[in-house]
């Protein structure tokens, strides 16, 4: 096997000029710098990765930072991540923050020491300096899913405000008015922007949403059994639970079982972010459905454009209403909109 020894003997420089130019120190002259990559290139060692990084400055990797790798949504985001960058010539290195600023500072601080072509960060509630600095430095930066407000970096996320409208106006239009809900982090901009679409329609139908009927979770399954345990417990139960992501979802979903209520005689449940489970369970649950996969495409085409020395605008694409049993029959003479029915 070619190592660098063997480099450095053919360019007749030391083995320390040899790394320095092959990490592309600036230290290196050009002239050294093209001696290594001539002998890397006769000995074959690693003469693709090495050269190209060499001669263009650019290493064809790509980072993403997510928030939750656990949770099926980000799943998804990511493999679609991979798949489009790799059509694209980029590999792609993943760090998952687990809803944490200071996982988040660290990844991003990894990735950027690797010197990635780009970066793509799904923050996690905004708070995390390397996130800030790495959306003002020279690495190009693309939000995807979230965003920090008054940073500007584009940012590719799906509509969920209005999908919210849509799941507000079909529960009552099946007669529901106790209507509750469990948010996510308010520190993140999807959280903050779920709750208050969710009250805002609420206000437009004239039903107000007492603080009795708010639920603080924090996208993971057990916040969302113990906010749907309290308002089970409630004197006046709610009609319907929103749960504001699949995960605490599942967790509203075992609160109830343990009770030994059954969805939707005796509780409604709705969820933000679909996932092929929510068609499989007894009765299926109404969710609204993002599009992961395009999300993650069109963010690895926007960072893509930015790599090389484009420009890129941000997206924002639709998300939609799916009806299923979990709130109610629906009315077969009610008009569905744009939500779809399953």
């Amino acid at each position: 096997m070619v190592g660098i020894k063997d480099v450095a003997e053919a360019a007749g420089l030391s083995v320390a000029t040899v790394s320095r130019a092959l990490n592309g120190n600036p230290s290196v002259s050009d002239a050294a710098r093209e001696r290594v990559l001539a002998a890397a290139d006769a000995l074959g060692y690693r003469p693709n990765v090495v050269a190209r990084s060499l001669r263009t400055h650019r290493t064809g990797t790509i980072g993403l930072v997510i928030s939750d790798v656990l949770n099926p949504y980000f799943t998804e985001l990511a493999r679609s991540v991979e798949e489009e960058a790799r059509a694209l010539g980029y590999s792609v290195i993943i760090g998952n923050a687990d809803e944490r600023a200071d996982l988040e500072d660290h990844h991003v601080r990894n990735l950027l020491e690797r010197r990635i072509d780009g970066l793509l960060v799904s923050p996690a509630d905004g708070h995390s300096p390397r996130t800030l600095e790495a959306a003002s430095g020279p690495t190009p930066v693309v939000f995807v899913d979230r965003w920090i407000p008054g940073v500007d970096v584009p940012v590719v996320r799906s509509d969920g405000r209005g999908a919210i409208r849509d799941l507000v106006d079909h529960l009552c239009s099946l007669g529901h008015r106790r209507l509750a809900i469990i948010t996510g982090p308010t520190a993140t901009t999807t959280g903050r922007e779920r709750v208050d679409a969710f009250r805002e329609t609420l206000a437009a139908h004239g039903i107000p949403l007492p603080e009795s009927y708010i639920g603080r979770g924090d996208f993971q399954v057990e916040s969302g059994r113990l906010a749907t345990e309290r308002f089970l417990d409630l004197p006046e139960r709610p009609d319907v639970v929103f749960a504001t992501d699949n995960l605490m979802a599942l967790g509203a979903l075992d609160a109830i079982g343990e009770r030994g209520l059954r969805v939707p005689h005796d509780i409604g449940l709705a969820a933000f972010d679909d996932i092929p489970w929510f068609s499989h369970t007894d009765p299926p649950i109404t969710t609204i459905s993002q599009p992961t996969a395009e999300l993650g495409r069109v963010a690895v085409r926007a960072l893509a454009d930015l790599v090389e020395g484009g420009a890129a605008s941000s997206t924002v694409l639709p998300a939609h209403l799916v009806v299923r049993r979990s709130c109610g029959e629906p009315d077969p003479r009610t008009p569905s909109g744009g939500a779809a029915r399953e």
